[in-house]
């Protein structure tokens, strides 16, 4: 975990017709991360993207791959996103029958270790495994879709998640996904979280300035 605040911009809101160059211009841009939301239309309503695309966008930037699987049942497809070039893999706790194995499927790919609260999901769903991962994806909106409003009320969640990392000194990143902008990001930073992941903000705001969004 660091202290310095890393952004990982969201590729759901850029131009799939230009995927390629869309994430050069995010590394150039200063991105630190690529945030890679897969969707199995199963999970949550919506299809996205496949381990072939992020193969292919590989080759294009050394930035981390910070790959969401919103798919359910999530472990058979861990190899497959771990070999398509994924650095960070975050699944939900909702789409495994067994969290810990999944966390060790991960690891075994020698690949960080995710996982995501949807906005309802308590955190004693993944208390006891916090001590085994690298991060926690607090949802700030309902998965499955770009372009959603913020929830303020997930804030308390990012608080609990930093109280318990104090009392017990452990060492994890907290990031947030939904709807974050120039205004509220102040907020889930003010509240614990390190990792920021936008898209909508990055890709659409001042006229598709992305290098001007990121450093804002």
């Amino acid at each position: 975990m660091t202290n310095s605040i890393k952004i990982s911009p969201s590729i759901l809101s850029a131009d799939f017709s230009k995927l390629g160059s869309e994430v050069i211009s995010l590394e150039r841009a200063g991105a630190d991360y690529i945030h890679i939301d897969v969707m199995d239309g199963h999970f949550v309503p919506n299809l996205t993207i496949g381990p072939e695309v992020i193969k292919k966008l590989r080759p294009l930037t050394e930035k981390t791959f910070d790959v969401h699987l919103m798919i359910s049942p999530v472990d058979k497809f861990i190899k497959d996103y771990a070999k398509a070039g994924a650095d960070i893999i975050t699944f939900h706790p909702e789409a495994t029958e067994d969290t810990a194995k999944t966390i060790e499927l991960i690891k075994k790919e020698n690949k960080k270790v995710g996982i995501s609260l949807k906005p309802k999901s308590k955190i004693e769903l993944i208390e006891k495994h916090l001590h085994n991962i690298d991060l926690v994806l607090i949802m700030s909106v309902e998965p499955g879709f770009g372009g959603q409003k913020f929830m303020p009320e997930v804030l308390i969640k990012i608080k609990e998640l930093k109280e318990i990392q104090k009392t017990q000194n452990l060492n994890f990143d907290i990031e947030i996904d939904g709807g974050i902008n120039f205004d509220n990001s102040k907020d889930a930073i003010e509240a614990g979280a390190n990792i920021l992941v936008s898209g909508t903000t990055i890709f659409k705001s001042n006229n598709g300035d992305i290098k001007k969004n990121i450093e804002l």
